[in-house]
């Protein structure tokens, strides 16, 4: 009975855990979304029907998986023995290549002037 009781608190936490995390990317990947849309249309660049809404979209999920990993699943339901941070050469590449794909859509008009 008490393996029953284990397994299900278990499932319960991940099940927890997997919500907390579609509502944390949901919310805050809303937010940067709408910073990021308004400093576009601020600056003049047409991300509506261009690669430049798919490309901002992937920054910013890859920052929020970078978010995550370090700092958002210590503070979370699950607390697992396979939960570890990214290493530091993953998250600087996540984060340089982020600001790339960000940063990509004012390399694009620049140039296409």
């Amino acid at each position: 009975m008490k393996k029953v009781r284990v397994l299900w608190l278990t499932t319960l936490k991940i099940l927890l855990e997997l919500i907390r995390i579609i509502v944390l990317f949901f919310v805050i990947g809303c937010v940067m979304w709408g910073g990021v849309r308004l400093i576009y249309t601020s600056l003049g660049i047409n991300i509506d029907g261009s690669y430049a809404g798919w490309l901002g979209g992937i920054a910013i999920y890859s920052l929020l998986f970078v978010l995550y990993r370090n700092k958002l699943q210590f503070s979370g339901f699950y607390d697992g023995p396979h939960r570890q941070k990214l290493s530091s050469k993953s998250t600087t590449t996540l984060v340089t290549v982020s600001a790339f794909l960000l940063i990509l859509p004012f390399l694009l008009k620049s140039f296409s002037l």
